[in-house]
C-alpha cells in the first residue's frame, strides 16, 4: 500500500506539472483567445463556486491617491487582526498617536456580522513597470479581498460595507493626533498646522461646577445630534460666545472643549484674510470635527458694517502755485483685510456654512457690548457663556490642581475675601503656584490671602477716588448751571431797564402804559 508521504509527493508533482503546462499554453496562446478562455473558465467556476469576492485597492487611479475606503478597512481590521491573525505587521499611520497593527501580506482573518461569516485577506501583487532597463522594475500593489457566500449579497452590499466604513472612520478618529491650524495665505497654503497637545480639561477648569456640567452636557448632546440637526433642517454646527474680563479662562475653555470632543482647532485670524471670497475658501477647507475660533473678535476688525477708510484731505492750492517738493505717498493702513460684517455673517450662518458638518464656532471677547447684535444673536452664537471672576468653588479646583489640597483651615478666610473682592482665576492661580522648593501649601494660601486683602484695599481706594471725582464733576456742573442761570437773570434785568435812544422811554414803561414808541 502506498504511503501517505509518497502520495502527497506524487500529487504535488502532478499539480506542478499541470501548472507548468498551463503557463506554457497561456504563453503561446494569443491574447484575445486567452481572454475568452479566462472569461468562460471563470463563468464555469461561478456555477460551482458559491462565494463572491470583492477587491479594495489601496490607491485609486486619480493621481495615485490613497483610497479612503482602503484606509477605513485597514483601521477596521486592525482590531480584528490583533486578536485573530497569526502574522501581523506594525505600521504607523500619518496623524495617528500610536502604531497600528494590521494583517501581514497574504494573511486572512474571519469576521462575523449579524450571524454570517466573512473572510478578509490582505493581498499584494507585483506588476512590471514599463521601462527601458535591462533589469525590470516591479510595482507592488496592495488590496484587501473580501469573500462571502452569494446568498448574503444583499446584506453585505447594504449594511455590512457601510458598517465597516463607519467603524473604520471612528477608530481612525480615536487614534488620530489633534491639530492646531492657523490660516496663512502668504505661503500659498490656506491652513498650516502643528500638533495640538494642550493639557487643559474640564476637570482642571476653574469654574462653577453646575455651569461647567451644563456646558459638557451641551457639547456631548451636539456630538450625537447629526440626525436631529438633519430632521430640523439646520446645518450641523453650534456657536459659542465666551465673554468676560481678561484672565478668566476663555482660551483654556477652548482647549478643554477640544480635549473633550477630540476636535481639531482652527484659529482664524481675520486680519490675515484678504476678502470675503478668501474667507469662504478657508471655510471649505475646514474638515468635520473642528472648532473654529476667532479670539478677541472685537479687536480683529471693525465689524460694525460701516467701515470707512481713513484718508488725509488734500491741501487747497493757492492760485496757480505748486509745491516744488513732491509729497510722500500716503502710508497704507496696517489692516488690509476687506472682510465685511456681511461676509462674516455668511461664513457663520449662510449657505456656505452647511459645507461640512460637526463644527463648533467659538468667539471670545472682553467687551461683549462692542459687538454688533446681528453677530451674536441666537442661531449664530447659540450659547453665551460668561466667564467671570474667581468664585470659591473655582478656587477649590485651583487649590486641588496646584497644591493637591482638598480642604484647609484658611479656606474660610479665602471664601470670605473672594466674596468681597474681584480676582480673576489667572491671578488666583499665580498666587497658588509655588515659586520655590521651600514653599508649601500654607505659604501659598497665605500669599493668596495677602493678595486678596491688597486687592480689596486697592478696590476701596479706587472706589473712593471715583466717588470723589464724580462728586467734583457734579459740583462743577452745578456751579456752571448756577452761573448760567445768574447770567440769564442779569440779561433779563438789563433788557427790561433799557431805554430807547430816540424817545427815552424804557421798555418797562412801554409795557406798563401800552405806549408804542
Amino acid at each position: 500500500m502506498m504511503k501517505m508521504g509518497e502520495m502527497w509527493a506524487q500529487l504535488g508533482s502532478v499539480m506542478a506539472s499541470m501548472m507548468f503546462v498551463y503557463a506554457m499554453f497561456k504563453q503561446f496562446l494569443p491574447d484575445d483567445l486567452g481572454n475568452i478562455l479566462d472569461k468562460y473558465t471563470k463563468k464555469l467556476v461561478g456555477y460551482v463556486y458559491p462565494y463572491i469576492q470583492i477587491s479594495f485597492d489601496e490607491y485609486t487611479n486619480e493621481f495615485h491617491k490613497r483610497s479612503e475606503v482602503y484606509a477605513s478597512i485597514q483601521s477596521y481590521l486592525s482590531t480584528k487582526s490583533s486578536t485573530r491573525a497569526k502574522r501581523l505587521k506594525a505600521h504607523d499611520v500619518k496623524g495617528s498617536t500610536a502604531l497600528v497593527l494590521g494583517m501581514d501580506d497574504n494573511e486572512e482573518v474571519t469576521d462575523e456580522f449579524q450571524g454570517i461569516k466573512l473572510w478578509w485577506a490582505s493581498m499584494k501583487s507585483a506588476s512590471k513597470k514599463t521601462s527601458f532597463s535591462f533589469f525590470p522594475d516591479y510595482d507592488e500593489r496592495k488590496h484587501y479581498k473580501l469573500t462571502f457566500h452569494r446568498r448574503h449579497r444583499d446584506l453585505v452590499m447594504g449594511s455590512y460595507l457601510d458598517h465597516v466604513r463607519q467603524e473604520g472612520k471612528a477608530i481612525a478618529l480615536s487614534n488620530r493626533q489633534r491639530k492646531l491650524y492657523i490660516n496663512n495665505t502668504e505661503k500659498g497654503a490656506k491652513w498650516s498646522h502643528v500638533v495640538f497637545e494642550h493639557p487643559a480639561t474640564f476637570e482642571t477648569l476653574a469654574m462653577e461646577p453646575k455651569e461647567k456640567q451644563s456646558i459638557i452636557n451641551d457639547l456631548l448632546k451636539f456630538s450625537k445630534g447629526k440626525d436631529y440637526y438633519k430632521k430640523i433642517g439646520k446645518a450641523w454646527k453650534r456657536g459659542y460666545l465666551l465673554y468676560g474680563p481678561p484672565g478668566t479662562g476663555k482660551s483654556t475653555m477652548i482647549s478643554a472643549m477640544s480635549n473633550l470632543m477630540n476636535y481639531d482647532v482652527y484659529d482664524l485670524e481675520l486680519t490675515a484674510v484678504k476678502d470675503n471670497t478668501e474667507l469662504r475658501k478657508l471655510l471649505i477647507d475646514i474638515t468635520g470635527k473642528a472648532i473654529i475660533v476667532i479670539e478677541d473678535i472685537d479687536c480683529s476688525l471693525d465689524l460694525t458694517g460701516q467701515r470707512k477708510k481713513k484718508k488725509e484731505e488734500k491741501e487747497k492750492k493757492d492760485g496757480d502755485e505748486k509745491d516744488p517738493i513732491p509729497k510722500r505717498p500716503e502710508e497704507e493702513e496696517a489692516t488690509t483685510s476687506k472682510v465685511t460684517l456681511s461676509g462674516l455673517l455668511n461664513f457663520i450662518d449662510g449657505i456656505w456654512s452647511a459645507c461640512g458638518g460637526e463644527r463648533l464656532i467659538v468667539f471670545t471677547t472682553n467687551y461683549v457690548d462692542k459687538l454688533d447684535p446681528a453677530l451674536i444673536r441666537r442661531g449664530r452664537m447659540d450659547k453665551h457663556i460668561q466667564l467671570s471672576y474667581c468664585c470659591f468653588e473655582a478656587f477649590k479646583v485651583l487649590a486641588r490642581n496646584y497644591l493637591d489640597v482638598e480642604s484647609h483651615e484658611l479656606f474660610g478666610t479665602i471664601e470670605r475675601l473672594l466674596g468681597e473682592t474681584d480676582m480673576t482665576p489667572a491671578d488666583v492661580a499665580e498666587n497658588l503656584m509655588p515659586k520655590s522648593d521651600t514653599e508649601d501649601a500654607d505659604s501659598c494660601l497665605k500669599s493668596l490671602i495677602e493678595a486678596l486683602e491688597a486687592a480689596k484695599v486697592e478696590a476701596r481706594v479706587k472706589a473712593e477716588e471715583e466717588a470723589s471725582k464724580k462728586a467734583e464733576e457734579e459740583a462743577k456742573l452745578k456751579a456752571e448751571k448756577e452761573k448760567e442761570k445768574s447770567a440769564n437773570g442779569k440779561d433779563e434785568v438789563t433788557c427790561n431797564g433799557a431805554k430807547d435812544e430816540v424817545t427815552g422811554t424804557s421798555v418797562a414803561e412801554v409795557k406798563e402804559n401800552g405806549v408804542t414808541p
